[in-house]
């Protein structure tokens, strides 16, 4: 449906001169969604070699340049630059994006190019205003209906803050929690023509993806900005994507949204900015949403949002067909037998346990079970997990050495476009293996992934959650993840059996009505998994104990046959 009200939408004149170049920015990678783009990356910034976005649309990449200007033209080194980032990125098109008009300058230079083969695209004020009005639609095209489990998770949270104003939605990574929210805030915003809506996050990056999250539910009459340390909105009409820190800030000098949503609610904490920040909109309706909202402190989120609404695993969303199988393979072969009986007889803290009971495997031992697994798995992509940066960057050089000449790391030690560069390449396969640590966890969505690789420690059952579910996401002509799991961390391995065990729980007549292969969990050596699955039964609660925990294990009969 094309908009029916031209003169209402995030592209007109008045908004485009007044919102300043970062916003401008915003509004063009807004129109690449209208326009059916995906993979949309901000890589403006030093550095960024004339290219402000890079875009994908049907196999194509393309680069924009967004030129903002207070002035009627822009000159031709618009063009140059668009054309030098055309090169440098590889990609297939370049597009100059302005609020102006091209001078004859622009106009002159883009005629060169065009005669020797080169074409450079301006999108100027008039063909800007000619895509609001004639050509994108009121929404995103690739907006679909919920999935009916999306519906029930919406409905029962729209019920919840309509009576007691709280809502807690838990689902599982890739199971479309941002559209739960979108829809929420889709029609929270549509329905009050004056209602200011605040969706708050604990990163600026997470900020603006979500912000990019809700273009997809909301029509484009609803406008959206950022309140960040960096950007400064001068409306809070429509929806407010905005780092704690700053609607601490706003609120404190009298904002009152008519809705809070906290995205990633696992870092509410029972003292903290966040507590502060919902008892200062104590009378506000909120909505949390997490994958996984288990705290190391023991803090129960339901104090603040109230019990889930509704709430959907790993196991549940595999067996309904809305997550990937997963292929785990456990890798315990590096035992200290040792350090089994010292437990067994005397008692051991966790961190000693851990630092005794699991030897170091050799990276090269990892490489060759990775290069097996990338053998047998159709157009391989792949991410490894490994303890510190500079283990990631190590594996990486370790990787290009044995054949994977575009093996690369993604690390904090880059800046946001360089990383985002990455990424954009690997999403397209260019770079077709990731080494990180934490940056992968929260807010990324990478569905081609179909290996996964643990080369670290996780205590945290909710880190290993959300790591795990970077390759759980569906995509056509995927349906499994392997999952290879150097474990390093007993916790884990608990966290691993529990998994394990929902999925067995699952009623066998759902997976053949949905056709589906039982996900497998497995060990390299199937006697020491039994053994070690055994030996941790009584530990129900391992994957939330501390370090210095002492554990006393039950001698196992038979134990040292293994």
């Amino acid at each position: 449906m094309i908009a029916t009200d031209p003169g209402k939408h995030f592209l007109k004149p008045a908004s485009m001169l007044s919102g300043g170049p970062r916003a401008f920015l915003r509004s063009i990678e807004r129109l690449l969604y209208h326009l059916g783009f995906d993979d949309i990356r901000n890589i403006d910034g030093p550095g960024d070699e004339g290219g402000d976005i890079l875009a994908h649309r049907r196999g194509l990449r393309w680069v924009f340049q967004s030129k903002w200007t207070t002035g009627r033209t822009i000159s031709e080194q618009a063009v140059r630059q668009v054309d030098a980032a055309k090169a440098f990125y590889a990609a297939d098109r370049a597009v100059v994006a302005t609020n102006a008009r091209p001078g004859r300058g622009a106009l002159a230079h883009r005629a060169r190019l065009a005669s020797v083969g080169v074409r450079v695209d301006i999108w100027d004020s008039r063909v800007l205003a000619k895509f609001a009005a004639e050509v994108i639609p009121e929404y995103v095209p690739d907006r679909f209906a919920p999935y009916p489990f999306q519906a029930n998770a919406i409905a029962e949270a729209s019920g919840a803050l309509s009576g007691a104003g709280r809502a807690l939605v838990i689902l599982a990574t890739g199971l479309g929690k941002t559209v739960v929210a979108g829809e929420l805030v889709n029609a929270h915003a549509t329905e009050r023509s004056d209602g200011e809506v605040l969706v708050v996050a604990h990163t600026k990056d997470l900020v603006r993806q979500l912000e990019r999250a809700m273009w997809r539910d909301l029509p484009m009459s609803v406008p959206t900005q950022l309140l960040t340390g960096d950007d400064r909105p001068q409306t809070t009409v429509g929806v407010t994507a905005a780092t704690i820190e700053s609607a601490l800030r706003a609120v404190e000098d009298g904002w009152q949204p008519s809705l809070l949503v906290v995205d990633e609610a696992h870092h509410v904490a029972e003292n903290g900015v966040f507590q502060g920040l919902m008892e200062k909109l104590a009378n506000t309706p909120r909505l949390g949403l997490t994958a996984t909202p288990w705290r190391g402190d023991g803090y129960d989120i339901a104090d603040a949002f109230g019990e889930p609404v509704f709430r959907m695993g790993i196991a549940e969303g595999m067996a309904a067909g809305f997550l990937s199988e997963v292929d785990y393979r456990l890798f315990l072969d590096e035992i200290d037998w040792d350090a089994v009986r010292e437990t067994s007889e005397h008692g051991l803290t966790l961190s000693d346990l851990n630092h005794r009971l699991f030897l170091p495997q050799r990276d090269e031992a990892v490489i060759d079970r990775f290069r097996e697994v990338w053998s047998q798995v159709l157009n391989p992509r792949a991410i490894i997990f490994c303890r510190t940066i500079d283990h990631a960057e190590e594996v990486a050089q370790e990787l290009r050495e044995w054949g994977w000449r575009r093996a690369e790391c993604i690390s904090s030690r880059q800046n946001h476009r360089e990383r985002d560069i990455l990424m954009s390449q690997f999403r397209d396969g260019r770079v077709p293996v990731v080494t990180t640590v934490d940056l992968l966890n929260e807010g990324v969505d990478v569905p081609d992934v179909n290996i996964i690789c643990f080369l670290r420690v996780t205590h945290s059952r909710r880190i290993f959650v959300q790591q795990l579910g970077r390759g759980l996401r569906l995509r056509e002509g995927k349906n499994r993840v392997v999952v290879l799991d150097f474990v390093s961390d007993i916790r884990r391995l608990r966290a691993t059996l529990d998994l394990r065990a929902a999925l067995e729980r699952l009623e066998p007549e759902e997976i053949e009505r949905l056709k589906l292969p039982r996900s497998t969990i497995s060990f390299s050596n199937p006697a020491v998994g039994s053994f070690l699955e055994e030996w941790i039964r009584d530990a129900a609660s391992l994957e939330d104990a501390g370090d210095e925990v002492r554990l006393q294990f039950p001698d196992v009969p038979g134990w040292s046959a293994v």
